[in-house]
C-alpha cells in the first residue's frame, strides 16, 4: 500500500535567509545560481523536473504527454474499443512548464508557460 502524500503549504517560493548577501548588495552570480537552485529544488519535491537550465535560469515540466501513434496502433487493433479511452487521456492530461529566473536582485521570477 502506498503511503498518503499531503500537499506542502507553499508560502513563498523564496529562499530562506543566508542566501542573499548582507546591507542590500546585489548578489553576484555565483548566489544567482544558488538560489535558482534552491528554487528548482522546492518545485521538484512539488512534482516537477528540469527540462533545461542556465545560469539564472530553469524551465521546468510536469505532466507527460499524451503518445498518440501508440494510442492510434491500440484503437485500430481493438477494433476502435481503444478510441474512448484515448479520447479520455488527450482531454484530461495537460503538460504543464515553468519558467524561474533568479533577477539582478536576487528575488525568483516565475513565468507559467500556457499552452
Amino acid at each position: 500500500m502506498k503511503p498518503h502524500r499531503t500537499p506542502r503549504a507553499r508560502t513563498s517560493i523564496e529562499p530562506p535567509p543566508g542566501y542573499y548577501t548582507p546591507h542590500a548588495v546585489p548578489p553576484d552570480d555565483t548566489q544567482r545560481s544558488l538560489i535558482l537552485d534552491w528554487a528548482v529544488t522546492q518545485r521538484i519535491a512539488d512534482g516537477w523536473r528540469v527540462e533545461s537550465r542556465s545560469g539564472a535560469q530553469a524551465v521546468l515540466v510536469r505532466g507527460q504527454p499524451v503518445n498518440h501513434v501508440l494510442h492510434a496502433f491500440l484503437t485500430v487493433f481493438t477494433c476502435f474499443l481503444w478510441g474512448p479511452v484515448w479520447l479520455a487521456l488527450a482531454l484530461v492530461n495537460k503538460v504543464e512548464r515553468a519558467v524561474l529566473t533568479v533577477d539582478a536582485q536576487g528575488h525568483v521570477v516565475t513565468v507559467v508557460a500556457t499552452p
